[in-house]
């Protein structure tokens, strides 16, 4: 699994408002060089209406699907709609797309634990859906599979995505970024991939 290939060097009690007397993983940028299991039995769902999902099927699309012969930026966050989701983790490869393909980046993913209907709205609204690829990830288990999940009951969103970052190519996770506490925006932006890549 991936907790053992991230850097444990800044382990520390995450602070702030999501922090607060509650278990949110901790960890900081690191290297990684695990895969993903492009074939277990997880799949996303990409952001669309109500009326395309109902045209669909109620589709899903598999990991492979997404990662395989494919260089990809992703980068996970707790909710659509929320602050530092909405203000500035989106934004941040909005305005660095253009950069993040011109170093060969296949697609920029956002995902989250939220259905892919509310994604769908949440693109829409900060216009980035010719930018970024919106996917939803309805019962966490994607996130579940990276280790990456947080409770958030307390602020009434119930088990989430902490906040994360990673370059993936062909499956193979070349750099994991992951804030101390959801609310954090240190390691996660645009910025920080573009360095690595």
């Amino acid at each position: 699994m991936l907790r053992t290939a991230i850097n444990r060097s800044r382990l520390s009690a995450a602070r702030g408002i999501w922090g607060q007397g509650r278990q949110v993983q901790a960890f900081s940028s690191s290297e990684s060089g695990k895969e993903l299991n492009l074939d277990a039995d997880i799949a996303l769902q990409k952001a669309r209406s109500w009326d395309e999902g109902v045209e669909s099927k109620f589709s899903v699309t598999p990991l492979k699907e997404i990662f395989k012969d494919k260089k990809v930026v992703i980068f996970g966050l707790p909710g659509a709609f929320t602050g530092v989701c909405t203000k500035a983790h989106v934004p941040s490869y909005i305005n660095n797309a253009d950069k993040l393909k011109a170093k060969g980046v296949d697609k920029i993913v956002c995902v989250s634990v939220n259905d892919p209907y509310v994604m769908h709205g949440w693109a829409e609204k900060l216009n980035a859906k010719d930018k970024l690829e919106f996917y939803g990830d309805f019962d966490g288990k994607f996130h579940e599979h990276l280790e990456l999940t947080v409770d958030l009951t307390f602020a009434l969103m119930g088990p989430r995505s902490t906040r994360w970052s990673a370059l993936v190519e062909d499956g193979k996770i070349k750099v994991l970024n992951v804030e101390e506490s959801p609310s954090d925006f240190k390691v996660s932006g645009a910025e920080t991939i573009l360095e690595k890549i």
